[in-house]
């Protein structure tokens, strides 16, 4: 449904730290993202050298990622962001390696105003890798840079 230059558009992420390949599917309430691990991810370098696994913050952050692609609109005359804010019953089920492709869903729990609240789940071949309850404030990129001067 998105591909990479789209997501591009709506994320401000860029390499290495953007963590989403594609997103699937898309509503409102709910999106599917995918990222194809591959074994010359940066991080595979030293976590951990003799047997690459993917880091659990890095799965984390791909969830988060793939949940701001709901409520960051790449039409509004400004650009936004998402902060992360807090990050609630994280578990990690499944390591993540090298070859894998971690499909993630992120369903809105909660939102008021400028605060998102998502239940996110990672999955590779069906079986749960990773979930969490993640917060993040959305605020105007416009903003941002104002209250940066």
């Amino acid at each position: 449904m998105y591909d990479i230059e789209a997501i591009r558009q709506r994320l401000p992420h860029r390499y290495p730290f953007l963590l989403v390949d594609r997103i699937i599917e898309r509503s409102a309430e709910r999106v599917v993202g995918i990222k194809n691990v591959t074994a010359n991810e940066p991080f595979f370098l030293g976590h951990f050298p003799l047997e690459a696994v993917m880091p659990g913050v890095l799965i984390l952050e791909a969830m988060t990622q793939t949940a701001a692609f709901l409520a960051l609109d790449d039409q509004a005359e400004t650009p936004s962001i998402g902060y992360l804010v807090g990050i609630d019953k994280a578990k990690f089920r499944r390591k993540v390696v090298p070859g894998d492709q971690l499909r993630m869903e992120a369903r809105i729990s909660r939102q008021k105003r400028e605060l998102l609240q998502a239940t996110v789940e990672a999955t590779v071949d069906g079986e749960l890798a990773a979930s969490a309850v993640v917060s993040m404030v959305l605020r105007s990129a416009a903003d941002d840079a104002k209250g940066m001067d």
